[in-house]
């Protein structure tokens, strides 16, 4: 039996106050709700999926004491777990800023929560309204961090809880409510303003003039409280941040145009601005609404990511299914699938064979087979027949949640030049102030009958919101498009980097080559070649080096103390004996020398009794490399070979690609070593490897690429993950992050220019206050525009269809 609210809150049934007017949105509805504490007890009860508690409940519930008691619950353990990412003592949180306007937001949000103990990194974002912030929870909780952020009048959404389409749609609402009051207001106050200038100019009683100033005055008054709180809201929080954000300036000059009109108003004497000042906010609002619509739209690509996971799950419990909520699944449990429908988290086929689409996570259009055993990941779309999965991953575990999480990393770290943009808004903000003193000065003692609109136009013109929007916007548009293609920017330098790239240093196994070997030939002693074979599965089966595919399905014995060396291959106990995988001189140094002649290419396995076999592997070259390596050529772009591999393998790959430059036989220190020389000689190198020998260069690079199909440790180290696992966007990666500097380049010429040109213009008095008004909300509009222009990059051709070209393989690389 429901109990229902009546005319009380929703939440609690208590009497509903006349103001102020609190909603949240439940079941497709607005809800009123009597306070801050019941409206977000309301939405934490439904961002947790369990919004069917209003339609079953048999008792209203209980009303918070403060809201301050819902930021506590976020410090429940049950709570936390689907939310953050952990790594070691650090976790990693990803929320939404509701009303957040401009970058001056931004900053003061990510210096507040960098001062509190605990926090290690906070990234704020103003094109995206995100954040990501990395705390040690033995310091601080993540209620203390979400309280925090609600004390500067901001409201925090942790992503993965939040309805964030319902928190979008209710900033739009609300936004197009304060525009409708500020059209309103200056579509009737312009029509008074012209009747006062045509008066001015023909004659009017003084008792009518009076009178419309007076009306003005009532008019304009809502309009400020109500349409221009925002701007003053802004000022406030940044003055007692100690802070000069751009809303100082903006608020200022509203403020004191109101002022000196209503002043003027009931002295009967001066000019009054109430035009100026409704026009003013009017366009500033709209100015806003236009950058709020772009921010929600480049937070659409991670949005629509985490909207893949459905709410709920058919959970197997004791032979019958049972509706339940995904945040409830555990690792081990069982679901069933149905077709049509998504993957709830990342599991393994217990039963069933199917295809599943994950074009959305990978970028790959074909659906992908899964028979009994395949790995499906969280939001793929089962497509083929139902199916029984067995979970093994949930939360912010799932591969969904890791890519979600790098690709909100990009989009709130902020990039170098962005940071720079910042610290000159701030710098020149407190310039801006001290100019319209002195502008101010300048005119009482010329003209002081031009003095206040001169100081208004100063302080209105020149707000570089434009400045601060410049790079944001364009980068978050950029990684938006490549995440659309299936490339992931997980630094916020990367794309910056990867525009001045003029040479690629290239891996060969798993990165040029397809990373699926398989045996060609096994030379052994006669009657030793199923042990040889037994001996190197049982070593291999230990490593995530491609090459030890190759291996797989081989019966083999089990394998101990085994130990990787990176480039040169492993080394491990197998019935007690110690055996050594991998290149000649690696197992010479267990085995001793070779007697037997050969050029040492191959796979080599031996022990402590002498040598005992090699092997030789071949691989498949990746669909559509060769193409790829042609249009990098074409970008400007030098390819070269850097390998672990025997340099007749590498020499082979190396002719099948077109690539004249290669290197081979190198250990990770070889390759480092390398890339060190080609920056002495001022390359700017963009590498790209996928195996665990690759980190070391993958981080040293001036910018790197991991395969999603490789390594976690490579992908950690690269500035950018491939998720299809091939190479066939690295030309769009090239292009976009070309077209992005180059809209960055003009949106920050752009800002400089109009800031350079409006100040000196406004402080001879050439502009009036509404063209100022303007003039810099044409501007913001003008750099968010620029850099939406990103967003239509066309995608690259994928090369499918295209027959892998064999070549060989030697060591691992």
């Amino acid at each position: 039996m429901n109990a229902p609210a009546a005319a009380g809150c929703f939440h609690c049934g208590e009497p509903l106050p006349a103001a102020p007017l609190l909603t949240v949105l439940v079941d497709g509805g607005e809800r009123r709700v009597c306070c801050l504490g019941c409206r977000a007890a309301a939405e934490l009860i439904r961002d947790a999926g369990l919004g069917d508690y209003y339609r079953f409940r048999t008792a209203l519930a209980p009303r918070p004491a403060s809201e301050d008691d819902v930021w506590a619950t976020y410090d429940r353990a049950e709570v936390q777990e689907p939310l953050l990412a952990r790594d070691g003592e650090l976790c990693t949180v990803n929320l939404l800023i509701e009303g957040l306007r401009c970058a001056a937001c931004s900053w003061l949000i990510g210096e507040s929560l960098g001062r509190l103990p605990g926090v290690v990194r906070a990234a704020v974002n103003p094109a995206t309204a995100r954040a990501q912030v990395a705390f040690r929870p033995a310091d601080i909780g993540l209620g203390a961090l979400l309280r925090s952020i609600a004390a500067l009048g901001y409201r925090p959404h942790v992503l993965g809880a939040t309805d964030t389409l319902a928190v979008a749609t209710r900033e739009r609402r609300a936004a197009l409510k304060r525009l409708a009051v500020a059209g309103f207001g200056m579509m009737q106050v312009m029509m008074i303003a012209t009747a006062l200038y045509v008066g001015a100019i023909d004659g009017m009683d003084p008792v009518i003039r009076e009178y419309l100033r007076i009306i003005s005055l009532v008019v304009t008054a809502p309009v400020l409280a109500y349409a221009g709180r925002p701007f003053f809201a802004g000022a406030w929080s940044s003055l007692r941040a100690r802070h000069l954000g751009m809303d100082v300036p903006v608020a200022t000059g509203i403020a004191l145009a109101f002022v000196a009109s209503a002043w003027n108003t009931f002295r009967h004497a001066g000019e009054v601005y109430f035009d100026s000042v409704v026009m003013f906010i009017f366009l500033l609002l709209l100015g806003r609404y236009v950058e709020m619509l772009a921010r929600h739209r480049a937070g659409s690509t991670a949005e629509a990511l985490l909207r893949l996971v459905p709410a709920t799950a058919r959970r197997l419990a004791g032979g019958a299914e049972e509706r339940v909520p995904v945040a409830t699944l555990r690792r081990g449990d069982r679901v069933v699938v149905p077709a049509g429908e998504c993957f709830p988290a990342d599991g393994r086929v217990a039963a069933g064979n199917t295809e599943a689409d994950e074009s959305l996570l990978s970028g790959e259009s074909l659906p992908v087979t899964k028979v009994t055993g395949a790995a499906v990941v969280a939001g793929a779309l089962n497509c083929g027949a139902p199916v029984e999965v067995e979970i093994t991953a949930v939360g912010q575990s799932t591969v969904l949640a890791g890519i979600v999480r790098l690709l909100e990393r990009a989009q709130t770290e902020r990039p170098r030049i962005a940071r720079l943009a910042d610290r000159a808004a701030s710098w020149f903000v407190t310039r801006v102030l001290v100019g319209a003193a002195l502008v101010a000065a300048a005119w009482l003692a010329i003209d002081p009958s031009r003095a206040f609109e001169a100081t208004l136009a100063v302080l209105v013109v020149t707000c570089p919101c434009a400045l601060s929007l410049a790079t944001p916007t364009a980068i978050t548009a950029a990684t938006a498009t490549l995440a659309r293609a299936g490339l992931l920017v997980t630094h916020p330098d990367a794309l910056e980097a990867l525009a001045a790239a003029d040479t690629v240093l290239f891996d060969k196994t798993g990165t040029l080559t397809l990373g699926q070997p398989r045996l060609e030939r096994v030379d052994a002693a006669a009657g030793e070649r199923e042990r040889a074979l037994a001996l190197a599965a049982a070593l291999e089966r230990s490593s995530a080096h491609p090459l030890a595919q190759a291996f797989a399905g081989i019966a083999a014995p089990a394998a101990s103390e085994v130990s990787v060396h990176a480039g040169a291959g492993l080394e491990g106990t197998v019935a007690g004996e110690r055996y050594r995988i991998g290149t000649a001189e690696f197992v010479a140094g267990l085995a001793g020398p070779r007697v037997a002649g050969g050029d040492g290419s191959g796979i080599h396995l031996g022990g402590r009794r002498g040598w005992l076999a090699r092997f030789e592997v071949a691989d498949a070259l990746r669909p559509g490399a060769r193409e790829m390596v042609r249009e990098l050529g074409a970008l400007g772009l030098t390819p070269q070979i850097a390998s672990g591999d025997h340099p007749d393998a590498v020499a082979r790959a190396a002719a099948a690609l077109g690539i004249g430059a290669w290197d081979a036989r190198l250990l990770p220190a070889d390759k480092l070593a390398l890339l060190e020389r080609l920056r002495g000689a001022g390359g700017r190198v963009l590498a790209v490897g996928d195996g665990i020998n690759d980190a070391p260069i993958l981080r040293a690079a001036s910018v790197s690429l991991a395969l999603g199909t490789g390594s976690a440790l490579a992908q950690a180290n690269a500035g950018l993950v491939a998720l299809r696992g091939d190479l066939a966007t690295l030309p769009l990666a090239v292009r976009t992050a070309r077209r992005t500097t180059a809209v960055i380049r003009q949106n920050l010429a752009w800002s400089a220019a109009y800031n350079v040109l409006a100040l000196p213009v406004a402080a001879l008095g050439w502009v009036p206050p509404w063209l100022a008004a303007v003039g810099m909300s044409a501007s913001s509009l003008l750099v968010v525009l620029n850099a939406l222009r990103l967003a239509h990059a066309p995608r690259p051709a994928t090369g499918g269809g295209r027959r892998p070209m064999l070549v060989g393989q030697a060591a691992p690389t």
